[in-house]
């Protein structure tokens, strides 16, 4: 068998562009991929589109040998728009080799080891009444871990700054009046929601080592049962300064776009969560690496899924094949309720056939071939990409800061 062709679909779906991958075959083989980089999909499909020329006539049951010549193909390796396209390309292949040997992708990858692939929720409410009421409905509902909202604006109190406006209207974040507000009603949701929930928030990697530290320290011992991302994670170092400030699980990764940026955070013991994206790691070649890796240090995999259906596939067949795992980010929950929207048009036609089905808080795994996916390629076709870039935040004196 031979790869025969290689496409790349950056396409709006839904309420964002996605970046879905086919490669074809000549025995009729297909698979599908999914890559990550969100609103950088164009430049990730020119780097899938120099892989093309590389991957014709190649054997597509040779995954770790192509991950490999990809990844090793150019002078500069790595990157996360480099292993972003490599992410889309991996994952295709498994779904093509599952399909072409009639199994589930997770019998490539050692079986089943366990039944059910458990999920946490987000809040959708701003921080007060309404997000705790959401999380009453949540653990209702079956979920037993959940993130709660960070604050887009200040307090509410008699003291609130004269300069907090919000981050959705004015596109203005400033972190310690959101975290002073954000804080306050993570300890009531606490009291409201009680103790056998576990509860996290994430910072979006927004703050400073000295405003990550400070939140912290304005939380009861056992409030938080994670903290996700609360900084950027170019200097590990900074990491290792926050750890000893707070003793919060940290949960970080989601970034990552390799094995080897993970390498310090797993080594030195600074985070309790892997928020592996198999759509940007490398794909699932990778992230098997990364779980194995942090198996040795007793790290729990909590894997980022913030795309397209065949993202939430391929993170299910990882899930239900490793040890050592938490839960899998959904966007479908009782909370939020926007994570499938997109499995229709708005006309209610198909675009994705997604065989794994949600019963409460659990993901039920099915055999289906291949990662249990169909994509309407028709609908991909007749779509378009839309110019689209992430909120460009700044502070009341004009200054950048992180989205």
């Amino acid at each position: 068998m031979k790869i025969t062709n290689i496409i790349a679909y950056p396409v709006w779906v839904g309420s964002r562009n996605q970046l879905l991958v086919k490669i074809e075959t000549d025995k009729g083989f297909f698979g599908w991929g999914e890559s990550g980089l969100s609103g950088r999909e164009l430049g990730v499909k020119g780097i899938i589109d120099h892989y093309r020329e590389m991957l014709l006539g190649v054997n597509p049951f040779e995954i770790g040998k192509i991950w490999q010549r990809l990844y090793r193909s150019q002078y500069f390796e790595g990157g996360r728009t480099l292993t972003a396209a490599i992410s889309a390309i991996d994952i295709a292949l498994y779904d093509l080799k599952g399909k072409a040997l009639n199994v589930p992708v997770y019998e490539l990858l050692g079986g089943k080891q366990r039944d059910m692939v458990p999920t946490f929720a987000t809040t959708s409410a701003a921080p007060g009444p309404e997000m705790i009421e959401q999380g009453k409905q949540l653990i209702d509902k079956g979920w037993q871990a959940f993130r709660l909202s960070l604050s887009p604006d200040g307090g509410e109190g008699k003291y609130e700054s004269i300069v907090t406006k919000s981050i959705k209207e004015d596109n203005i974040y400033e972190p310690r009046e959101s975290l002073a507000k954000t804080a306050h009603w993570i300890i009531e949701s606490r009291k409201e929601l009680g103790n056998e929930v576990s509860l996290g928030v994430d910072m979006h990697h927004r703050l400073s080592v000295a405003e990550a530290a400070s939140f912290c320290n304005k939380l009861p011992n056992g409030t938080l049962d994670f903290i996700e991302e609360p900084i950027r994670d170019q200097a590990p170092g900074a990491y290792e300064a926050l750890r000893k400030m707070t003793n919060i699980p940290f949960a970080i990764g989601e970034e990552f776009a390799s094995k080897w940026q993970f390498m310090p955070f797993i080594e030195n013991d600074l985070t309790q969560f892997a928020r592996v994206d198999i759509c940007n790691i490398g794909g699932i070649t990778e992230s098997m690496k990364v779980a194995g890796w942090c198996e040795s240090h007793y790290i729990d995999m909590m894997p980022h899924n913030p795309l397209g259906p065949v993202c939430t596939a391929a993170s299910l067949h990882f899930g239900v094949s490793v040890p050592n795992f938490a839960w899998l980010e959904t966007r479908y929950s009782a909370s939020e309720n926007q994570g499938f929207h997109y499995l229709t048009d708005k006309n209610g036609d198909e675009i994705f056939n997604l065989s794994h089905k949600m019963k409460g808080a659990m993901h039920h795994v099915s055999d289906e071939p291949g990662l249990g996916i169909e994509v309407n390629e028709d609908y991909l076709k007749n779509s378009e990409f839309k110019s689209w870039n992430a909120p460009q935040l700044h502070r009341t004196d004009g200054s950048v800061t992180n989205w």
